[in-house]
């Protein structure tokens, strides 16, 4: 009876959709290992190449010397330490900073540039990521729900008259092009001016932030070399809680704004039928017999 339960239970479209998932992701192995593989073999010769002529122009350096001095910077780098610039550099853990990092936490974006190396530090991320997954979670959830109430109108659309709807229509459409722009374009844009990236890198960051993915190699404010506003982090970090808001009520909507359309258009769409003489059919009346002329 186990077994039968559990053959049941993979024939179910458990089975396909796990072989659908494991093909999806050998794709993707095969596709990143084309792409980047060639590219990684030149930085690392790139990189060799560098440390071979350091050596040749410092010959009071040995090459274990260069490897420990290397393995410091490494080290530093994984503490949030920007090996560039000097000891002046502002600091990871201002309140801009933690306030940035700590939204990050909770997102579970998790950049991992930077991380608490304390042991109270990070006893501390535990519990606070645990509490604050969840809260983060809820909010959001019920921030959507709420927005989402207000703007659907779903109460009385049929009793509303084809003005009201299409002027319901235009205020949704208008509201998810206006924070479209105001979440998705302009703050993409305004990222590659102040850090120096290009357009695409300014949207890749932007997507791979609120997807949650969270590489780490785009984050803002952490270059040294630049002077930032000090609020310049904590801004990032409250536009991607409106960023994961905003997420949270487009995507209900947008199968919301379809099936509308299609509530606009099938009545139209119906008359025209009519007045044509067309034939209906699937509950539509059907076409009377139109009187034959002597």
């Amino acid at each position: 009876m186990p077994h039968a339960r559990l053959c049941s239970f993979l024939g179910g479209g458990l089975l396909p959709l796990l072989l659908a998932y494991v093909c999806y992701l050998l794709l993707g192995a095969t596709i990143f290992q084309a792409l980047e593989k060639q590219a990684e073999a030149q930085s690392r010769g790139q990189f060799q190449f560098e440390k071979l002529r350091f050596l040749e122009n410092y010959t009071c350096l040995d090459q274990r010397a260069l490897e420990e001095f290397v393995q410091v910077i490494m080290e530093a780098w994984v503490k949030g330490v920007n090996p560039k610039g000097n000891s002046t550099n502002p600091s990871n853990w201002d309140f801009g900073s933690s306030f940035f990092f700590a939204g990050t936490v909770v997102t579970t974006i998790g950049y991992g540039n930077l991380a608490p190396s304390t042991e109270e530090g990070q006893t501390f991320c535990v519990f606070y990521a645990l509490v604050g997954i969840p809260l983060n979670a809820v909010f959001l959830n019920h921030l959507g729900k709420g927005l989402r109430a207000r703007l659907s109108a779903l109460e009385g659309w049929e009793d509303q008259s084809r003005r009201s709807q299409i002027l319901q229509m235009l205020g949704l459409a208008l509201f998810v092009i206006l924070g479209t722009v105001l979440i998705l374009i302009f703050p993409p844009i305004v990222f590659s001016h102040v850090e120096g990236w290009s357009i695409s890198e300014g949207f890749y960051f932007a997507f791979i932030t609120l997807s949650t993915i969270g590489f780490g190699d785009y984050v803002v404010g952490t270059d040294p070399s630049k002077h930032y506003i000090s609020v310049y982090r904590s801004l990032a970090a409250i536009w991607i809680l409106l960023g994961l808001a905003w997420l949270a009520v487009v995507l209900p909507l947008g199968p919301l704004l379809l099936h509308r359309c299609f509530q606009l258009w099938l009545p139209s769409r119906s008359l025209s039928l009519k007045e044509r003489g067309a034939p209906e059919a699937d509950g539509l009346p059907t076409l009377q017999k139109l009187p034959v002329s002597a």
